[in-house]
């Protein structure tokens, strides 16, 4: 049994695939099936493209319901249970502050921009039912961008699970979920991508199960006189939060371990690991000054590539 190796591009990010099969033939057929499912999803659910079923619901906000299936009705179920677990910072409506907080940006918004912006936002404010969902007022939106990709990370492993793949991993732009440890029984070697050095690593993590999940402050960001700015804006406030440069969960779905690492950062910087701690989420947070903290096993926390 060989390893095969496939990368790809989907939802805008990197892609791969890692698998053990007995043959580069059965390795292809999982591949293009894996890779098929994940493109279809990408055009079911990105909000750039006109005919999905993110942009039907947000055109059609303040005007009338969109009929639904139950997949996208279980995404936003989950996404309403992350929102009442955050305490509203887990928000899918938010994603309108975009139009405040963009790279074009040359000075802070004014706080008439951010309110009108923030009068759009309110998961409480939608009306979902098992067909179908409605954003009650005109220029409101959904953004599935906060869940999709780890959601699509778990559909990927389960699917090649389906075709025979015992031995393998998923990774989705550093949402990784794991088909099964290797024919060895060894853990496979995750690298957290260090937040100020090109493709480094700032620490490997050993994982035979499961998924990770990594979401960082670093990734994007504004800069105006100077100053940076985190793409992550608190739904409430309609400001970016001064935040850690990374989280990372493991968790047994990479959904879950992507909601979590994500609350987390939105938390902002004072609150976040005090946040992580009485979660109980396996972790590892990387602060400003590049200090680690956490439960989440490690290999080493030396610097080395990025395989």
């Amino acid at each position: 049994m060989d390893l095969h190796q496939f990368r790809f591009n989907a939802m805008s990010c990197p892609c791969e695939l890692r698998l053990y099969c007995i043959d580069r033939q059965q390795a292809e057929q999982v591949a293009e099936q894996c890779i098929r499912e994940a493109r279809r999803f990408e055009q079911k659910y990105s909000r750039y493209l006109e005919d999905s079923v993110t942009s039907r619901i947000n055109q059609s906000a303040g005007r009338n319901p969109v009929q639904i299936d139950h997949e996208t009705h279980a995404i936003l179920q989950y996404s309403g249970s992350c929102f009442e677990q955050s305490d509203g910072l887990f928000d899918i409506t938010s994603g309108v502050l975009r139009r405040v907080w963009h790279r074009e940006l040359t000075s802070i918004p004014s706080e008439d921009a951010i309110e009108s912006c923030k009068a759009l936002i309110g998961w409480q404010k939608i009306d979902l039912e098992p067909d179908s969902v409605y954003l009650p007022t005109e220029g409101m939106e959904l953004d599935f961008g906060g869940v999709v990709k780890e959601y699509v990370a778990d559909a990927i492993a389960g699917l090649a699970r389906t075709m025979g793949i015992e031995h393998g991993l998923v990774n989705l732009g550093g949402d990784i979920c794991i088909i099964g440890a290797q024919p060895d029984q060894k853990p496979w070697s995750i690298g957290i991508v260090h937040p100020q050095r090109a493709n480094a690593a700032i620490a490997v993590i050993p994982l035979s199960a499961g998924a990770l999940a990594t979401s960082g402050g670093y990734e994007r960001y504004i800069e105006i006189d100077g100053r940076r700015y985190s793409h992550l804006i608190n739904p409430m406030t309609g400001w970016p939060v001064d935040t850690l440069l990374s989280v990372s969960v493991a968790a047994d779905q990479a959904v879950v371990a992507g909601s979590i690492s994500s609350i987390a950062l939105l938390q902002g910087a004072g609150e976040s690991l005090d946040w992580l701690a009485d979660s109980e989420a396996v972790y590892l947070a990387v602060d400003d000054e590049l200090n680690c903290y956490g439960t989440l096993p490690q290999e080493s926390n030396r610097i080395e590539p990025v395989s």
